[in-house]
């Protein structure tokens, strides 16, 4: 166990106090911004504000009691690639080669039954017993698509048509790989890494005692790191579900490129866990695009702002903002790319 640096802690202060204010004043703008709509732009939303705080805190609390359960068995799991596992077991049965190792890493998802939430904490097991940044980026994109739940309900929702469950697939894969590929470029991959948990990593690499001794100091470690994201990440799914008229996006849905973009949007809001949102996208199905469902079920599970919360627990703003970019990009091609072979 690594000791303390009073200098430091004393250095940080300062900033830890700085940025509680901030995140205060921005609950009290966002607070003052609602009762100034409502009295400004009374009909913009039907409902009125104590009614649409009530829904977003209902949404809120959904997403996480949605995402608990999933948390909990990724936090397991990556306790057991951590301590449990002998060291060379996993690497001995993958390839030498960088683009072939990520290819499998990427499939690594079909066995394990995780949404993104769980995949967060396992993901860290990764880093922390080894595998490079890029490596455990292009499982981390890949598994809350490729995942056995994701696949079986996709086909309960769609079965095979209009090819959306293989474009998800495919797509999904394709994009892990691509950031796999992307971020191998990186001069210095560590870079990528918050400074938080380059030093988490230390502490359970130094962790003494034996394995029930470290799964258990692991175990709190990770909780500690992932709850206050997946509240935060719930409280603004909810908070902008109920901010963000529904219609504004409903109203574009027969347009082939605007259908995508509206459905990228509302994927990033909504925040349904990848295990079910197929049925989710399923109700718009007769008003949407094919592309713009593919789009929504693609940008979704990898991107949204529960998500980006969780991520923030492990990587810097910046790389965050890169696979943000990748992810909606390559979405948008593959929906419309959907649209034009449909």
């Amino acid at each position: 166990m690594t000791r303390t640096d009073p200098y430091r802690t004393a250095r940080l202060e300062p900033s830890r106090s700085a940025r509680t204010a901030l995140w205060l004043g921005i609950g009290a703008a966002v607070v003052a911004a609602l009762f100034l709509i409502d009295w400004l732009v009374p009909t913009l939303f039907p409902a009125s504000l104590p009614t649409r705080a009530q829904d977003g805190l209902t949404l809120s609390i959904s997403v996480l009691i949605e995402s608990l359960p999933f948390i909990a068995l990724g936090v397991v799991l990556s306790i057991v690639v951590q301590v449990w596992v002998p060291p060379g077991v996993l690497e001995r049965w993958l390839p030498r080669s960088g683009w072939a190792r990520r290819a499998v890493l990427s499939m690594l998802g079909m066995l394990i039954p995780v949404c993104e939430c769980g995949n967060v904490p396992f993901a860290r097991g990764l880093l922390m017993r080894g595998f490079s940044v890029p490596e455990t980026l292009t499982f981390l994109i890949a598994a809350p698509i490729v995942n056995p739940i994701v696949i079986i309900t996709t086909h309960q929702a769609f079965g095979f048509d209009d090819g959306i469950l293989v474009a998800r697939i495919v797509g999904g894969w394709v994009i892990a790989n691509l950031i796999g590929w992307l971020y191998s470029r990186h001069p210095s991959p560590d870079a990528l890494l918050t400074e938080r948990f380059r030093e988490t990593c230390e502490l359970v690499t130094h962790e003494p005692g034996g394995r029930w001794r470290r799964s258990l100091a692991q175990f709190v470690i990770e909780l500690r790191a992932v709850m206050p994201a997946l509240i935060i990440g719930s409280a603004l799914a909810g908070a902008v579900q109920v901010l963000v008229p529904r219609q504004v996006l409903l109203e574009i849905g027969s347009n082939p490129a605007l259908s995508i973009v509206a459905m990228i949007a509302l994927a990033m809001v909504v925040s349904i866990c990848s295990n079910v949102d197929s049925f989710f996208a399923l109700s718009f199905a007769s008003t949407f695009t094919p592309g713009s469902i593919v789009a929504f079920l693609l940008v979704g599970p990898l991107v949204d702002v529960k998500m980006l919360a969780l991520l923030r627990t492990t990587f810097t703003t910046r790389t965050l903002a890169g696979i943000v970019v990748v992810v909606v990009l390559a979405g948008f091609a593959i929906g419309a790319g959907v649209n034009l072979v449909v």
